[in-house]
């Protein structure tokens, strides 16, 4: 029963971080974790909800690392910790994290996709222009899909 009552929590936190609203997931989070303490997703999801609730970096830390060290071969792990340090304007340390847990799946999408979003930016086109210019970004998106076009992307 107390593990359906904390999954169920859990899923409130995931949806209400859906929509943006971080308060309302921390309070469900801390619910879901008081019910199952050793649930290391519980732990992760809360060091997030914690960490855009109220920006206790250290604090939002220390469980996304609890929990990666309960269970060091989950991908999700990771990218929650990438997505604290992130949050706390700690951009190294997220590639960091995210390229450790590449060494455990090397193929997992979601790890892809944050070392993507944390990589760098190409200069614009037109330099002496805005980077939200509308030749800027019309250019750089056909930039962006012929290098794609070609596997160097």
């Amino acid at each position: 029963m107390l593990k359906t009552e904390a999954f169920q929590e859990f899923k409130q936190a995931l949806a209400r971080m859906r929509d943006h609203d971080p308060q309302t997931a921390l309070a469900h989070m801390h619910r879901a974790v008081a019910l199952e303490p050793h649930n290391p997703f519980y732990l992760s999801y809360l060091g997030v909800a914690q960490a855009h609730a109220e920006r206790k970096w250290a604090e939002a830390e220390q469980l996304c690392e609890t929990a990666v060290r309960m269970k060091p071969d989950e991908p999700q792990l990771y990218v929650n910790l990438a997505e604290v340090y992130v949050a706390a304007g700690r951009r190294d340390d997220a590639l960091g994290t995210l390229n450790r847990g590449l060494l455990y799946s090397p193929r997992d999408r979601r790890i892809q996709a944050a070392l993507n979003q944390l990589s760098l930016r190409r200069a614009p086109i037109v330099r002496f222009l805005p980077r939200r210019h509308f030749l800027n970004r019309g250019l750089g998106k056909l930039r962006h899909r012929t290098l794609e076009l070609f596997g160097r992307a």
